[in-house]
Order: C-alpha cells, then structure tokens, then sequence
C-alpha cells in the first residue's frame, strides 16, 4: 500500500488545487484510492479485507494525509467507517460487503436525527452536519436519538438512547453546504433524511459487545483519538517537508543578508520546529502502541484508555497547529499564495483541531484521571 502511496504522490499533489475547488475528491482519484486498498484496511480477512494491524493501518493514513489533508481526511472516514460496519447486523454487515471489500462507508456521529420505534422498525428523520466522503460513499450512517411516542428514550446514566442507522447512499439527500477554511476537499456537506420506515436490521448499537472477534473489532470509541492524532502528524510532517523545500530553493527573503538556509535565525526556528515534530511523532507511536497491546490482550474497552487516547489526540492538534503556525511565519510572504501548499497545511490543521477529538476541555478528564489515579494505594 504505501509503494501504491509513494506512486501515487505525485498526482495527489499536482492536483490540489483541484480538489479545493471540487470541494471533493474527484471521483478518479477516489477509484486509484480504492485500487491501493484504502477502503479494506480494516474490513476482515473474513470478507476479503486486508485487517491490517492497527498501527500499519495508521502508517497508510500519515503517508497520505502528508501529500494532502484532505485525502488523508477521506482515508480515516474510509477506515473508521468499515469498524462502525463491523458494529451492525450481520445480515447488514453482509448486504454491505456482498460484492467485495473496498466499500466506501461514511456518516455523522452528532445525532442529529431521531429513531422512533414502531412495530416494522423504526421511523427515522433528520438532518446531520460534516458527512466528510458522502459525495463518493456506497453507505451513509447518522446517529439518531431513539424515541417512544414522540420522547427520547433513557439509555445508560439517564442520557438518551443512541443508534446508528446505515442506509444505501442513493437513499440520503446531499446539502451542498461544505463551504470551509480548511479541509475543503473533504465533502464535508450536511445530509438529509425524509421521514422514512427503516427495518431494524439497519439500526445498530455502537456500545453493545462486538460481533466480530479479533483485536481491531474490541470497541471503537478507543480508536477514534487516534486517528485523529495520525491525521495532526501527518499533516505537520508535511509543513515541514514543504518548509524545507522552499528553504532548498535557495530563496533569499527580503532585507535578509543571506539565503534562508543560511541563515542561523532559520536554522535555530527549524530545530526547533523539528523537535517538536519528532515529540509529536514519538507521542503518537508510544500511544498507538500502547492501544494496541491492550488490544491484542482483549482489554481495549476501558474508559480510561479513551481518556489517555484523548489526551494525545488533544496534545497531538495543539502541538502539530504549532509546527504548521511556525513554519508558515518562517516561509515569509511566499506562503500567503494560494499556490503555496503550506498555507493549505495551516488551513488543513487549524479545522482539523475544531474536531471534538481535539478539543481542550477534554483536558478536564484528563486531569481527573491523574488525580483519581494519584489517590490509589501503589500496587
């Protein structure tokens, strides 16, 4: 996969612009995405997937998100979305990968839309926000807030109930609404539901005990952080590889004395750009690592390794916009261009760490848990 990647690199790369004013993937690039195996990443050997282990997994997702935010954006929906699948019925689970494994899952985990439970099932409606991928996906799934007789309906700790249902794509309605400040060519629009009957066969728990054995199928909330910690690292590898491209131009700034290369006010801010790059990157290793022991153990459902998952995810956005900020004020004025992919870069980051995953007051939990754990007698 990352041989199909390194080929495919320059194509990826020569047609960014394209993808920001498509405001999607184009549907060829899609296909070649496809053809390498972004989409049976993670779908089972059982159903002619690749079940890749899930850090070689998230090694595939920096390679790309490195040549474009936007295409490493559409790989994680691709990769998350065939682990939700692997959550639902297995005669849904069967209808979606009937002829083969490279199906393009994508949805909205806000619950935007409500479930009511009737005798055939249930009657769902609603309108979801950033459906990243809905524009080339085969299957779209919206969490919905299930109700009885027009009221929510108490699920675990007195919060509503909560369902995902999975439908054929051609069954949702696309609202071009994805107009954004980064990651424009992720087709990020809102979706649409009419009021329709669903079987209950396409209506999931995500929190019920996995129906499918092996490490990557455990439970999904703990994987979530982590992509999106592979995402913030490799966007920020590639604002340095681009800083450093322009730096071996032998581009002189304005009023400087000597090439930026250099000089030694640019050497010292790109030392320590990139020690801030290999912190990141060894934070996300030592996380992703961790994870997947406690995978492999059969001990990954616990809520304290999302909290530990969501403070690398947190650590991980703030420190990569930092990398992204730096070097773009390093670049000087040759980056406020369009053409200039390290602007992207710094647009890409900056919306990827308005993401839930990345929000700063998940520190909250985290700091909970450092005095929770500092309380307990020492083993």
């Amino acid at each position: 996969m990352l041989v199909g990647i390194r080929e495919l690199a320059p194509e990826i790369t020569a047609r960014a612009a394209e993808i920001e004013a498509a405001r999607r993937i184009p549907p060829d690039l899609v296909e070649r995405l496809r053809s390498i195996g972004v989409f049976r990443m993670f779908v089972p050997r059982s159903h002619g997937g690749l079940e890749l282990d899930f850090p070689d997994g998230l090694e595939v997702i920096k390679a790309l998100t490195r040549l474009d935010g936007s295409v490493g954006w559409i790989s994680i929906v691709g990769a998350v979305g065939s682990l939700f699948a692997a959550a639902s019925h297995p005669d849904l689970y069967q209808r979606i990968y009937q002829d083969g494994p490279d199906v393009a899952i994508c949805g909205s985990s806000q619950p935007g839309g409500t479930a009511e439970r009737v005798a055939d099932g249930y009657r769902v409606k609603g309108r979801w926000p950033f459906a990243s991928s809905c524009t080339h996906a085969q299957w779209i799934g919206g969490f919905c807030i299930v109700t009885e007789n027009g009221k929510p309906v108490a699920g675990p700790q007195g919060k509503p109930q909560i369902r995902v249902v999975v439908l054929p794509a051609h069954d949702w309605e696309i609202e071009d609404t994805w107009y954004a400040a980064g990651l424009e060519g992720t087709g990020s629009h809102h979706i649409t539901l009419r009021e329709r009957l669903v079987p209950e066969v396409h209506v999931f728990d995500l929190e019920a005990p996995p129906r499918m054995s092996g490490p990557l199928y455990q439970a999904l909330r703990q994987w979530l952080p982590l992509f999106h910690g592979a995402f913030s690292v490799g966007l920020a590898e590639g604002a340095v590889d681009d800083l450093l491209a322009l730096a071996h131009t032998g581009r002189q700034q304005l009023y400087a004395a000597v090439p930026m290369r250099e000089s030694e006010t640019f050497q010292f801010c790109l030392g320590r750009i990139c020690a801030d790059l290999r912190a990141a990157q060894a934070f996300h290793e030592v996380q992703v690592a961790g994870h997947w022991r406690r995978a492999q153990a059969g001990t990954l459902n616990d809520e304290d390794l999302m909290i530990e998952g969501a403070r690398s995810a947190v650590w991980l956005a703030t420190t990569c916009v930092g990398i992204a900020d730096a070097s773009f004020a390093l670049a000087g004025s040759s980056a406020v261009y369009d053409s200039s992919p390290l602007q992207r870069r710094l647009r890409d980051l900056h919306v990827g760490a308005q993401h839930a995953h990345a929000q700063q007051r998940q520190y909250v939990d985290v700091g909970k848990l450092a005095l929770r754990r500092s309380a307990e007698p020492a083993a």
